[in-house]
């Protein structure tokens, strides 16, 4: 029994270590003011102003090159969409179209066999008449 107990206090004790770091998925080098997103302005006591960050941060083209990237990817992507849409009406119609020919001609060759069966009794019965 005491055994369990220190074993369940062991682990809660590592567990709450565990969970007590807040920064669990900030990387280490992580750094805000690195990439410009932000820029905060403020005015010294000569009266000049003064800028925080750069407006062309650290990699800031290569973002907006990858978004743009993306952004013309995406376009190929609806287009090829709209392209299998349109495909796919078009089978759909013939699909359509040949499902109900296909049914007509369904039951021409049913009434067809039917109309045979019917001259084979017929010639049966005039068999049979004759002897």
């Amino acid at each position: 029994m005491k055994r369990i107990v220190l074993t369940i206090g062991l682990l809660a004790a590592v567990n709450c270590a565990a969970l007590a770091d807040g920064n669990a998925f900030t990387p280490l080098d992580f750094n805000d003011t690195q990439y410009g997103t932000t820029q905060s302005t403020g005015v010294t006591k000569t009266g000049t102003s003064y800028s925080t960050t750069d407006p062309d941060g650290v990699g800031n083209g290569n973002i907006q090159n990858a978004i743009q990237q993306l952004d013309n990817a995406q376009v190929d992507i609806r287009n090829d969409l709209l392209n299998c849409k349109t495909k796919y009406a078009d089978v759909d119609a013939q699909y359509k179209l040949i499902k109900t020919e296909r049914k007509a001609l369904k039951k021409q060759v049913s009434s067809i066999e039917k109309r045979i069966k019917e001259i084979d009794k017929a010639k049966e019965k005039i068999r049979k008449n004759m002897l």
